[in-house]
Protein backbone atom coordinates (compact mmCIF):
# COMPACT_ATOMS: atom_id res chain seq x y z
CA UNK A 1 0.00 0.00 0.00
CA UNK A 2 1.21 3.49 -0.85
CA UNK A 3 2.14 5.74 2.05
CA UNK A 4 2.77 9.48 2.02
CA UNK A 5 2.76 12.39 4.42
CA UNK A 6 -0.40 14.38 4.04
CA UNK A 7 -0.37 18.16 4.66
CA UNK A 8 -0.99 19.03 8.29
CA UNK A 9 -4.55 19.66 9.31
CA UNK A 10 -3.48 22.96 10.88
CA UNK A 11 -1.75 24.22 7.73
CA UNK A 12 -4.67 23.23 5.50
CA UNK A 13 -7.11 25.28 7.60
CA UNK A 14 -4.87 28.23 8.36
CA UNK A 15 -2.63 28.57 5.31
CA UNK A 16 -4.66 27.33 2.34
CA UNK A 17 -8.10 27.77 0.79
CA UNK A 18 -8.53 24.02 0.22
CA UNK A 19 -11.95 22.67 1.14
CA UNK A 20 -11.01 20.15 3.82
CA UNK A 21 -12.61 16.74 4.21
CA UNK A 22 -12.51 14.85 7.51
CA UNK A 23 -14.01 11.45 8.27
CA UNK A 24 -15.13 10.39 11.73
CA UNK A 25 -14.19 6.91 12.90
CA UNK A 26 -16.08 5.50 15.89
CA UNK A 27 -13.81 3.08 17.69
CA UNK A 28 -14.81 -0.50 18.42
CA UNK A 29 -15.18 -2.40 21.71
CA UNK A 30 -12.56 -5.01 22.64
CA UNK A 31 -8.95 -5.40 21.53
CA UNK A 32 -8.02 -4.26 18.04
CA UNK A 33 -7.53 -7.91 17.00
CA UNK A 34 -11.27 -8.50 17.46
CA UNK A 35 -13.34 -8.67 14.28
CA UNK A 36 -14.75 -5.16 14.69
CA UNK A 37 -11.34 -3.75 15.58
CA UNK A 38 -9.76 -5.37 12.53
CA UNK A 39 -12.55 -4.04 10.33
CA UNK A 40 -12.06 -0.51 11.68
CA UNK A 41 -8.30 -0.69 11.18
CA UNK A 42 -8.79 -1.85 7.59
CA UNK A 43 -11.24 1.01 6.93
CA UNK A 44 -8.89 3.56 8.46
CA UNK A 45 -5.97 2.36 6.36
CA UNK A 46 -8.06 2.48 3.19
CA UNK A 47 -9.19 6.02 3.94
CA UNK A 48 -5.63 7.08 4.67
CA UNK A 49 -4.74 6.22 1.07
CA UNK A 50 -7.33 8.66 -0.30
CA UNK A 51 -5.72 12.05 -1.00
CA UNK A 52 -9.17 13.71 -0.87
CA UNK A 53 -9.57 12.79 2.79
CA UNK A 54 -7.35 15.16 4.72
CA UNK A 55 -7.89 13.98 8.29
CA UNK A 56 -9.39 11.09 10.21
CA UNK A 57 -11.15 11.94 13.47
CA UNK A 58 -11.13 9.34 16.24
CA UNK A 59 -13.91 9.42 18.84
CA UNK A 60 -13.52 9.05 22.61
CA UNK A 61 -16.01 6.58 24.13
CA UNK A 62 -18.75 7.79 21.80
CA UNK A 63 -22.31 7.60 23.07
CA UNK A 64 -21.11 7.14 26.64
CA UNK A 65 -19.90 3.58 25.99
CA UNK A 66 -16.47 2.11 26.75
CA UNK A 67 -14.48 1.83 23.51
CA UNK A 68 -10.93 1.10 22.44
CA UNK A 69 -8.72 4.08 23.21
CA UNK A 70 -8.49 6.42 20.22
CA UNK A 71 -4.71 6.67 20.24
CA UNK A 72 -4.42 2.89 19.67
CA UNK A 73 -5.85 3.18 16.17
CA UNK A 74 -4.26 6.58 15.61
CA UNK A 75 -0.71 5.36 16.22
CA UNK A 76 -0.96 3.15 13.14
CA UNK A 77 -2.41 6.00 11.10
CA UNK A 78 0.21 8.65 11.85
CA UNK A 79 2.92 6.13 11.04
CA UNK A 80 1.37 6.08 7.56
CA UNK A 81 1.49 9.85 7.21
CA UNK A 82 -2.20 10.32 7.98
CA UNK A 83 -3.40 13.44 9.80
CA UNK A 84 -5.47 12.52 12.84
CA UNK A 85 -7.83 14.53 15.05
CA UNK A 86 -8.22 13.01 18.52
CA UNK A 87 -11.42 13.58 20.50
CA UNK A 88 -10.77 14.34 24.16
CA UNK A 89 -13.82 14.39 26.43
CA UNK A 90 -14.35 15.11 30.12
CA UNK A 91 -16.75 12.35 31.11
CA UNK A 92 -14.14 9.73 32.08
CA UNK A 93 -11.21 11.76 33.47
CA UNK A 94 -10.71 14.50 36.01
CA UNK A 95 -8.39 17.40 35.19
CA UNK A 96 -5.29 15.42 36.23
CA UNK A 97 -6.28 12.50 34.01
CA UNK A 98 -6.98 14.85 31.11
CA UNK A 99 -3.64 16.55 31.59
CA UNK A 100 -1.84 13.19 31.67
CA UNK A 101 -3.65 12.15 28.50
CA UNK A 102 -2.69 15.46 26.87
CA UNK A 103 1.00 14.90 27.65
CA UNK A 104 0.71 11.38 26.25
CA UNK A 105 -0.81 12.72 23.04
CA UNK A 106 1.85 15.43 22.73
CA UNK A 107 4.63 12.91 23.35
CA UNK A 108 3.32 10.60 20.63
CA UNK A 109 2.83 13.29 17.99
CA UNK A 110 -0.93 13.83 18.20
CA UNK A 111 -1.35 17.59 17.96
CA UNK A 112 -4.91 17.91 16.61
CA UNK A 113 -7.39 17.68 19.49
CA UNK A 114 -11.16 18.22 19.58
CA UNK A 115 -12.17 19.20 23.13
CA UNK A 116 -15.57 17.94 24.24
CA UNK A 117 -17.56 17.78 27.45
CA UNK A 118 -18.73 14.36 26.22
CA UNK A 119 -21.85 12.22 26.24
CA UNK A 120 -23.22 11.13 29.60
CA UNK A 121 -22.25 7.48 30.27
CA UNK A 122 -25.06 5.05 29.48
CA UNK A 123 -23.26 1.77 30.20
CA UNK A 124 -20.33 0.25 32.05
CA UNK A 125 -18.89 -2.92 33.50
CA UNK A 126 -21.31 -4.35 36.09
CA UNK A 127 -23.63 -1.40 35.66
CA UNK A 128 -23.67 2.19 34.46
CA UNK A 129 -20.42 4.09 34.94
CA UNK A 130 -20.29 7.22 37.07
CA UNK A 131 -19.61 10.36 35.06
CA UNK A 132 -16.62 12.51 36.05
CA UNK A 133 -17.06 15.97 34.49
CA UNK A 134 -14.50 17.54 36.84
CA UNK A 135 -14.00 20.24 34.20
CA UNK A 136 -15.73 20.89 30.89
CA UNK A 137 -14.70 21.53 27.29
CA UNK A 138 -13.91 25.19 28.02
CA UNK A 139 -11.68 24.05 30.89
CA UNK A 140 -9.86 21.57 28.64
CA UNK A 141 -9.25 24.27 26.04
CA UNK A 142 -7.93 26.66 28.68
CA UNK A 143 -5.66 24.02 30.21
CA UNK A 144 -4.22 22.85 26.89
CA UNK A 145 -3.75 26.44 25.70
CA UNK A 146 -1.65 27.05 28.80
CA UNK A 147 0.28 23.87 28.00
CA UNK A 148 0.97 25.35 24.57
CA UNK A 149 2.30 28.50 26.23
CA UNK A 150 4.43 26.53 28.71
CA UNK A 151 2.52 25.35 31.75
CA UNK A 152 3.68 26.81 35.08
CA UNK A 153 4.02 24.34 37.94
CA UNK A 154 4.12 25.67 41.47
CA UNK A 155 7.28 24.63 43.31
CA UNK A 156 6.29 26.05 46.69
CA UNK A 157 6.71 29.40 48.39
CA UNK A 158 10.52 29.30 48.65
CA UNK A 159 11.24 27.89 45.22
CA UNK A 160 10.93 29.27 41.72
CA UNK A 161 7.98 28.01 39.68
CA UNK A 162 8.84 25.51 36.99
CA UNK A 163 7.80 26.13 33.38
CA UNK A 164 7.21 22.98 31.33
CA UNK A 165 8.17 22.54 27.68
CA UNK A 166 5.57 24.03 25.34
CA UNK A 167 3.21 21.69 23.55
CA UNK A 168 1.88 22.33 20.04
CA UNK A 169 -1.78 21.41 20.18
CA UNK A 170 -4.13 22.58 17.45
CA UNK A 171 -7.35 22.81 19.41
CA UNK A 172 -10.91 22.50 18.21
CA UNK A 173 -14.36 22.60 19.74
CA UNK A 174 -17.99 21.82 18.95
CA UNK A 175 -21.11 23.98 18.75
CA UNK A 176 -24.69 22.77 18.49
CA UNK A 177 -26.43 25.44 16.42
CA UNK A 178 -29.34 23.15 15.48
CA UNK A 179 -31.35 23.94 18.57
CA UNK A 180 -35.06 24.62 18.66
CA UNK A 181 -35.62 27.40 21.16
CA UNK A 182 -34.01 30.77 21.74
CA UNK A 183 -33.05 29.80 25.31
CA UNK A 184 -31.05 26.89 23.82
CA UNK A 185 -29.60 28.56 20.73
CA UNK A 186 -28.22 31.74 22.28
CA UNK A 187 -26.31 30.06 25.15
CA UNK A 188 -24.73 27.79 22.53
CA UNK A 189 -23.50 30.87 20.67
CA UNK A 190 -22.27 32.49 23.88
CA UNK A 191 -20.36 29.33 24.80
CA UNK A 192 -18.89 29.16 21.29
CA UNK A 193 -17.38 32.60 21.87
CA UNK A 194 -15.97 31.44 25.21
CA UNK A 195 -14.44 28.35 23.59
CA UNK A 196 -12.70 30.47 20.98
CA UNK A 197 -11.46 32.90 23.64
CA UNK A 198 -9.96 29.95 25.52
CA UNK A 199 -8.05 28.48 22.61
CA UNK A 200 -10.30 26.82 20.02
CA UNK A 201 -8.81 27.41 16.55
CA UNK A 202 -11.38 25.40 14.62
CA UNK A 203 -15.03 24.51 15.14
CA UNK A 204 -17.13 21.50 14.12
CA UNK A 205 -20.87 21.90 14.48
CA UNK A 206 -23.29 19.21 15.59
CA UNK A 207 -25.29 17.09 13.13
CA UNK A 208 -28.25 18.89 11.61
CA UNK A 209 -30.32 18.95 8.43
CA UNK A 210 -31.30 22.59 8.03
CA UNK A 211 -29.32 24.69 5.54
CA UNK A 212 -30.66 27.91 7.01
CA UNK A 213 -29.24 27.00 10.42
CA UNK A 214 -25.92 26.23 8.76
CA UNK A 215 -25.97 29.61 7.07
CA UNK A 216 -26.94 31.33 10.31
CA UNK A 217 -23.96 29.89 12.18
CA UNK A 218 -21.46 31.45 9.80
CA UNK A 219 -23.35 34.74 9.66
CA UNK A 220 -23.57 34.88 13.46
CA UNK A 221 -19.85 34.20 13.81
CA UNK A 222 -19.04 36.92 11.29
CA UNK A 223 -21.44 39.31 13.05
CA UNK A 224 -19.76 38.51 16.38
CA UNK A 225 -16.21 38.78 15.08
CA UNK A 226 -15.46 35.08 15.66
CA UNK A 227 -13.02 34.35 12.87
CA UNK A 228 -11.93 30.72 13.06
CA UNK A 229 -12.32 27.83 10.62
CA UNK A 230 -15.64 25.96 10.75
CA UNK A 231 -16.31 22.43 9.46
CA UNK A 232 -19.87 21.38 8.66
CA UNK A 233 -21.01 18.10 10.19
CA UNK A 234 -22.44 15.82 7.48
CA UNK A 235 -23.80 12.55 8.81
CA UNK A 236 -24.95 10.08 6.18
CA UNK A 237 -28.53 9.10 7.01
CA UNK A 238 -29.41 5.45 6.65
CA UNK A 239 -32.91 4.37 7.65
CA UNK A 240 -31.51 2.92 10.89
CA UNK A 241 -29.67 6.14 11.74
CA UNK A 242 -32.67 8.32 10.86
CA UNK A 243 -34.94 6.34 13.17
CA UNK A 244 -32.31 6.38 15.89
CA UNK A 245 -31.93 10.16 15.71
CA UNK A 246 -35.67 10.70 15.40
CA UNK A 247 -36.13 8.86 18.70
CA UNK A 248 -33.72 11.37 20.33
CA UNK A 249 -31.21 8.63 21.15
CA UNK A 250 -28.24 10.90 20.44
CA UNK A 251 -28.32 13.99 22.67
CA UNK A 252 -28.64 17.17 20.66
CA UNK A 253 -29.28 15.50 17.27
CA UNK A 254 -32.72 15.89 15.71
CA UNK A 255 -34.34 14.25 12.70
CA UNK A 256 -37.76 15.77 12.05
CA UNK A 257 -40.90 13.87 11.14
CA UNK A 258 -40.68 15.14 7.56
CA UNK A 259 -37.08 14.05 7.15
CA UNK A 260 -37.78 10.63 8.61
CA UNK A 261 -40.72 10.19 6.23
CA UNK A 262 -38.45 11.06 3.30
CA UNK A 263 -35.79 8.56 4.38
CA UNK A 264 -38.41 5.83 4.93
CA UNK A 265 -39.83 6.46 1.46
CA UNK A 266 -36.39 6.21 -0.14
CA UNK A 267 -35.65 3.03 1.81
CA UNK A 268 -38.31 1.31 -0.31
CA UNK A 269 -36.11 1.55 -3.43
CA UNK A 270 -34.20 -1.41 -4.86
CA UNK A 271 -30.95 -0.40 -3.09
CA UNK A 272 -32.81 0.40 0.16
CA UNK A 273 -32.13 4.09 -0.20
CA UNK A 274 -28.33 3.92 -0.32
CA UNK A 275 -27.98 5.93 -3.55
CA UNK A 276 -30.25 8.60 -2.14
CA UNK A 277 -28.43 8.80 1.20
CA UNK A 278 -25.02 9.21 -0.46
CA UNK A 279 -26.37 11.88 -2.82
CA UNK A 280 -28.11 13.59 0.11
CA UNK A 281 -24.77 13.78 1.92
CA UNK A 282 -23.02 15.05 -1.22
CA UNK A 283 -25.60 17.83 -1.47
CA UNK A 284 -24.86 18.80 2.13
CA UNK A 285 -21.16 18.96 1.25
CA UNK A 286 -21.98 21.24 -1.68
CA UNK A 287 -24.11 23.47 0.57
CA UNK A 288 -21.31 23.71 3.11
CA UNK A 289 -18.80 24.70 0.45
CA UNK A 290 -21.19 27.21 -1.11
CA UNK A 291 -21.99 28.82 2.25
CA UNK A 292 -18.31 29.29 3.09
CA UNK A 293 -17.50 26.49 5.51
CA UNK A 294 -13.82 25.52 5.45
CA UNK A 295 -14.65 21.88 5.06
CA UNK A 296 -16.86 18.98 6.06
CA UNK A 297 -16.82 16.41 8.83
CA UNK A 298 -18.25 13.17 7.40
CA UNK A 299 -19.71 10.39 9.53
CA UNK A 300 -21.98 7.44 9.17
CA UNK A 301 -20.36 4.01 9.63
CA UNK A 302 -19.74 3.57 5.90
CA UNK A 303 -17.31 1.70 3.66
CA UNK A 304 -14.34 3.60 2.24
CA UNK A 305 -15.92 3.31 -1.22
CA UNK A 306 -19.05 5.07 0.10
CA UNK A 307 -17.03 8.08 1.28
CA UNK A 308 -15.28 8.15 -2.08
CA UNK A 309 -18.63 8.08 -3.84
CA UNK A 310 -19.95 11.02 -1.79
CA UNK A 311 -16.93 13.12 -2.75
CA UNK A 312 -17.22 12.01 -6.37
CA UNK A 313 -20.88 13.10 -6.54
CA UNK A 314 -20.09 16.41 -4.86
CA UNK A 315 -17.37 17.10 -7.45
CA UNK A 316 -19.88 16.61 -10.27
CA UNK A 317 -22.23 19.37 -9.09
CA UNK A 318 -22.25 22.74 -10.79
CA UNK A 319 -20.83 25.79 -8.98
CA UNK A 320 -24.26 27.16 -8.04
CA UNK A 321 -26.19 23.91 -7.60
CA UNK A 322 -25.85 24.24 -3.82
CA UNK A 323 -28.34 27.11 -3.89
CA UNK A 324 -31.08 24.74 -5.04
CA UNK A 325 -29.94 22.03 -2.61
CA UNK A 326 -30.22 24.46 0.30
CA UNK A 327 -33.93 24.84 -0.46
CA UNK A 328 -34.32 21.04 -0.37
CA UNK A 329 -32.42 20.40 2.84
CA UNK A 330 -34.27 22.73 5.17
CA UNK A 331 -35.93 20.49 7.72
CA UNK A 332 -37.03 22.96 10.40
CA UNK A 333 -38.32 22.07 13.83
CA UNK A 334 -41.65 23.47 15.00
CA UNK A 335 -41.37 27.04 16.31
CA UNK A 336 -37.63 26.98 15.66
CA UNK A 337 -35.70 30.10 16.65
CA UNK A 338 -33.40 31.86 14.20
CA UNK A 339 -31.17 34.78 15.14
CA UNK A 340 -31.56 36.41 11.72
CA UNK A 341 -34.58 37.18 9.60
CA UNK A 342 -35.06 34.90 6.56
CA UNK A 343 -33.87 35.84 3.11
CA UNK A 344 -36.96 35.16 1.01
CA UNK A 345 -35.01 34.83 -2.23
CA UNK A 346 -32.59 32.17 -0.98
CA UNK A 347 -34.64 30.72 1.90
CA UNK A 348 -31.49 31.09 3.97
CA UNK A 349 -30.72 33.80 6.52
CA UNK A 350 -30.38 37.50 5.88
CA UNK A 351 -28.07 39.69 7.95
CA UNK A 352 -31.00 41.44 9.63
CA UNK A 353 -31.45 40.41 13.25
CA UNK A 354 -34.71 38.66 14.08
CA UNK A 355 -37.24 41.47 14.64
CA UNK A 356 -39.32 39.46 17.11
CA UNK A 357 -36.18 38.70 19.09
CA UNK A 358 -35.24 42.39 19.18
CA UNK A 359 -38.75 43.27 20.31
CA UNK A 360 -38.46 40.75 23.14
CA UNK A 361 -35.46 42.76 24.39
CA UNK A 362 -37.37 46.05 24.52
CA UNK A 363 -37.99 47.68 27.89
CA UNK A 364 -41.71 47.00 27.74
CA UNK A 365 -41.18 43.33 26.87
CA UNK A 366 -38.63 42.90 29.64
CA UNK A 367 -41.05 44.32 32.18
CA UNK A 368 -43.56 41.66 31.17
CA UNK A 369 -40.87 38.94 31.30
CA UNK A 370 -39.94 39.90 34.85
CA UNK A 371 -43.44 39.00 35.98
CA UNK A 372 -42.70 35.35 35.19
CA UNK A 373 -39.40 35.29 37.05
CA UNK A 374 -39.47 33.46 40.44
CA UNK A 375 -39.54 35.73 43.47
CA UNK A 376 -36.69 33.74 45.00
CA UNK A 377 -34.43 34.76 42.12
CA UNK A 378 -35.32 38.42 42.54
CA UNK A 379 -34.51 38.24 46.26
CA UNK A 380 -31.22 36.42 45.62
CA UNK A 381 -30.17 39.11 43.14
CA UNK A 382 -30.73 41.84 45.70
CA UNK A 383 -28.95 39.96 48.49
CA UNK A 384 -25.98 39.16 46.26
CA UNK A 385 -25.66 42.73 44.98
CA UNK A 386 -25.78 44.14 48.51
CA UNK A 387 -23.71 41.57 50.38
CA UNK A 388 -21.53 39.54 48.00
CA UNK A 389 -20.56 42.01 45.29
CA UNK A 390 -17.01 43.29 45.66
CA UNK A 391 -16.72 46.93 46.61
CA UNK A 392 -20.04 47.08 48.43
CA UNK A 393 -20.42 47.86 52.11
CA UNK A 394 -21.90 44.40 52.63
CA UNK A 395 -18.87 42.68 51.09
CA UNK A 396 -16.51 44.64 53.31
CA UNK A 397 -18.54 43.69 56.37
CA UNK A 398 -18.68 40.06 55.22
CA UNK A 399 -14.91 39.98 54.81
CA UNK A 400 -14.30 41.32 58.32
CA UNK A 401 -16.84 38.88 59.76
CA UNK A 402 -15.25 35.96 57.89
CA UNK A 403 -11.81 36.90 59.18
CA UNK A 404 -13.20 36.97 62.72
CA UNK A 405 -14.87 33.57 62.27
CA UNK A 406 -11.56 32.13 61.06
CA UNK A 407 -10.01 33.18 64.34
CA UNK A 408 -12.64 31.35 66.42
CA UNK A 409 -12.37 27.72 67.47
CA UNK A 410 -13.24 24.90 65.08
CA UNK A 411 -16.46 24.08 66.91
CA UNK A 412 -17.94 27.52 66.28
CA UNK A 413 -16.83 27.36 62.65
CA UNK A 414 -18.57 24.01 62.18
CA UNK A 415 -21.81 25.31 63.72
CA UNK A 416 -21.86 28.39 61.47
CA UNK A 417 -20.99 26.33 58.39
CA UNK A 418 -23.79 23.91 59.30
CA UNK A 419 -26.30 26.75 59.45
CA UNK A 420 -25.11 28.08 56.07
CA UNK A 421 -25.34 24.64 54.51
CA UNK A 422 -28.82 23.97 55.93
CA UNK A 423 -30.11 27.14 54.33
CA UNK A 424 -28.38 26.62 50.98
CA UNK A 425 -29.40 22.98 50.75
CA UNK A 426 -33.05 23.93 51.20
CA UNK A 427 -32.88 26.91 48.84
CA UNK A 428 -30.58 25.61 46.08
CA UNK A 429 -29.92 21.91 46.61
CA UNK A 430 -26.36 22.88 47.60
CA UNK A 431 -23.77 20.08 47.52
CA UNK A 432 -21.30 21.91 49.80
CA UNK A 433 -18.63 22.25 47.09
CA UNK A 434 -17.20 25.36 48.76
CA UNK A 435 -16.59 27.05 45.38
CA UNK A 436 -20.01 28.42 44.58
CA UNK A 437 -21.22 29.16 41.04
CA UNK A 438 -24.74 30.22 41.99
CA UNK A 439 -24.10 33.86 40.95
CA UNK A 440 -22.70 32.62 37.62
CA UNK A 441 -25.84 30.68 36.65
CA UNK A 442 -28.68 32.89 37.88
CA UNK A 443 -28.72 31.13 41.27
CA UNK A 444 -29.04 27.64 39.88
CA UNK A 445 -26.60 25.06 41.28
CA UNK A 446 -24.52 23.18 38.66
CA UNK A 447 -23.54 20.52 41.19
CA UNK A 448 -27.07 19.45 42.09
CA UNK A 449 -29.05 20.54 39.03
CA UNK A 450 -26.75 19.80 36.08
CA UNK A 451 -25.89 16.17 35.30
CA UNK A 452 -22.55 17.23 33.82
CA UNK A 453 -21.72 19.98 36.36
CA UNK A 454 -21.33 22.51 33.54
CA UNK A 455 -19.98 25.84 34.86
CA UNK A 456 -18.97 27.44 31.55
CA UNK A 457 -22.21 27.15 29.63
CA UNK A 458 -24.49 24.37 28.45
CA UNK A 459 -23.46 21.14 26.82
CA UNK A 460 -25.07 20.31 23.48
CA UNK A 461 -27.28 17.53 24.80
CA UNK A 462 -30.64 19.20 25.27
CA UNK A 463 -33.84 18.49 23.38
CA UNK A 464 -36.57 21.13 23.50
CA UNK A 465 -34.80 22.70 26.44
CA UNK A 466 -34.74 19.46 28.44
CA UNK A 467 -31.59 17.84 29.80
CA UNK A 468 -30.41 14.60 28.15
CA UNK A 469 -30.38 13.01 31.61
CA UNK A 470 -33.94 12.94 32.88
CA UNK A 471 -36.73 15.28 31.86
CA UNK A 472 -35.76 18.40 33.79
CA UNK A 473 -35.22 21.78 32.20
CA UNK A 474 -31.60 22.63 31.44
CA UNK A 475 -30.32 25.09 34.06
CA UNK A 476 -28.61 27.14 31.37
CA UNK A 477 -31.91 27.60 29.53
CA UNK A 478 -33.52 28.69 32.81
CA UNK A 479 -30.60 31.00 33.53
CA UNK A 480 -30.92 32.56 30.09
CA UNK A 481 -34.60 33.38 30.68
CA UNK A 482 -33.86 34.85 34.12
CA UNK A 483 -30.99 37.00 32.93
CA UNK A 484 -32.78 38.12 29.77
CA UNK A 485 -35.59 39.59 31.87
CA UNK A 486 -32.95 41.95 33.27
CA UNK A 487 -31.24 42.56 29.92
CA UNK A 488 -28.13 40.68 31.06
CA UNK A 489 -28.25 37.46 29.06
CA UNK A 490 -25.45 38.49 26.70
CA UNK A 491 -23.06 38.75 29.66
CA UNK A 492 -23.92 35.32 31.09
CA UNK A 493 -20.68 33.70 29.89
CA UNK A 494 -18.39 36.70 30.00
CA UNK A 495 -15.30 36.44 32.11
CA UNK A 496 -12.57 33.82 32.51
CA UNK A 497 -13.08 30.07 32.38
CA UNK A 498 -14.40 28.72 35.68
CA UNK A 499 -12.61 25.87 37.45
CA UNK A 500 -14.06 24.47 40.66
CA UNK A 501 -11.35 24.09 43.31
CA UNK A 502 -11.81 20.61 44.78
CA UNK A 503 -9.80 21.49 47.88
CA UNK A 504 -12.64 23.75 49.05
CA UNK A 505 -15.26 20.99 49.28
CA UNK A 506 -16.90 20.86 52.69
CA UNK A 507 -15.87 24.41 53.60
CA UNK A 508 -17.94 27.57 53.85
CA UNK A 509 -18.63 28.98 50.38
CA UNK A 510 -19.57 32.32 51.95
CA UNK A 511 -16.26 32.62 53.77
CA UNK A 512 -14.38 31.47 50.66
CA UNK A 513 -16.10 34.21 48.66
CA UNK A 514 -15.42 36.97 51.20
CA UNK A 515 -11.78 35.88 51.65
CA UNK A 516 -11.44 35.49 47.86
CA UNK A 517 -10.41 31.84 47.95
CA UNK A 518 -12.89 30.63 45.32
CA UNK A 519 -12.93 31.18 41.57
CA UNK A 520 -14.45 34.65 42.03
CA UNK A 521 -11.42 35.83 43.95
CA UNK A 522 -8.22 37.47 42.90
CA UNK A 523 -6.08 34.82 44.55
CA UNK A 524 -3.02 33.95 42.48
CA UNK A 525 -3.45 30.73 40.53
CA UNK A 526 -0.64 28.63 39.13
CA UNK A 527 -0.71 26.35 36.16
CA UNK A 528 -1.11 23.27 38.34
CA UNK A 529 -4.29 24.75 39.74
CA UNK A 530 -2.86 25.52 43.18
CA UNK A 531 -4.14 28.73 44.71
CA UNK A 532 -2.41 30.87 47.29
CA UNK A 533 -4.79 30.88 50.24
CA UNK A 534 -5.46 33.94 52.35
CA UNK A 535 -5.28 33.48 56.09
Amino acid sequence: MRTWQKPSFRSLLQETSIFVTCVELVNSRGVIAEREGTRMLKLARELSQNPQIHALCITNNAGGNAMLSGDTLSTDLISRGQEVVIHLSCKDWNRNGLQSQAWKLASEGFNNVLALSGDYPISGYQGQASAVFDIDSVGVLKMMSEMNAGLKISAGQKKKDRVLKQTSFFLGAVVNNHKQYEREVMPQYFKLKKKIENGASFIINQIGYDARKQDELLKYMDWSGLHVSVLANVYVLSLTAARFFHANNIPGVTVTDDLLALIEKQAGSSDKGKTFSLEFAAKQCAIAKGLGFRGVYLGGHLKSSDYERILEIADQFGEDDWKDFSKEICFHQTDEFYFFEPDTSTQLSSTEINREYLHSKSLKALQVSKQNIPLSYKINRVVHDKAFEKGTLGFGLGKKTSQAIERTNKGVQKILHGLEQTFKMAAFGCQDCGDCSLPDIAFLCPESQCAKNQRNGPCGGTYQGKCEVGEKECIWSLAYDRLKAYGQEEQMLNGPAIFKDGSLKGTSAWINTFLERDHHGDGKKHGDGKKQMES
